[in-house]
């Protein structure tokens, strides 16, 4: 009888962050089953079967299944597959999703990797929220220099405006001509006679 030993758990280190494991599908940021399954150290296939057996507990604003498009847009965006011979479309879940996995899978590890990955959809959210601050504000400074802008193109047209009449008026007037004022001579008034 061969004996198996069994293989020490993968260290978190050893998988990619979990923000870049999130997804946005139908406009929701959602995790793959696949994805979870190697962060929670569980084959896909149990991970799907622990799902089919507790439905109930996943609506479809917690898990939904990939249509075929979205399958296949998800492997383009992929540089290598690890998708290996799937019958089935991979399994999406939201942060409700994740959480819930965690109390059907009853591991330790589901527990802890659920904790993490809840972290990573808030982190999240909160740049996502940030990113929107920092846009209304650029959009608010934008709006402020057109403004600025407008004036100050304003400005500038009345400044040339100005500037062409005075030289209209430098060409009417091309020689200044010395008169002779009462009282002084022309020598005095620059004239040489």
């Amino acid at each position: 009888m061969a004996r198996t030993t069994k293989q020490p758990a993968k260290s978190l280190a050893a998988h990619p962050p979990v923000e870049k494991l999130i997804h946005v599908i139908r406009g929701q940021k959602v995790m793959l089953d696949r994805d979870l399954a190697a962060l929670y150290d569980v084959p896909t296939g149990a991970l799907n079967q622990a799902v089919r057996r507790n439905l109930d507990r996943f609506p479809e604003d917690f898990m939904f299944q990939l249509t075929t498009e979205e399958s296949q847009n998800l492997k383009s965006q992929s540089v290598t597959s690890s998708w290996g011979g799937r019958r089935k479309a991979p399994s999406a879940f939201t942060e409700h999703g994740v959480a819930m996995l965690s109390a059907v899978l009853r591991s330790d590890r589901a527990v802890q990797m659920s904790i993490g990955i809840i972290r990573a959809f808030v982190r999240m959210r909160q740049l996502i929220e940030h990113n929107r601050d920092i846009a209304a504000r650029v959009e608010k400074l934008e709006r402020s220099h057109d403004r600025s802008a407008s004036v100050i193109e304003i400005l500038a047209e009345d400044i040339d405006r100005l500037a062409h009449e005075v030289k209209e008026m430098k060409v009417l007037n091309p020689h200044h001509v010395a008169r002779e004022t009462p009282g002084r001579s022309p020598a005095a008034c620059g004239i040489a006679l």
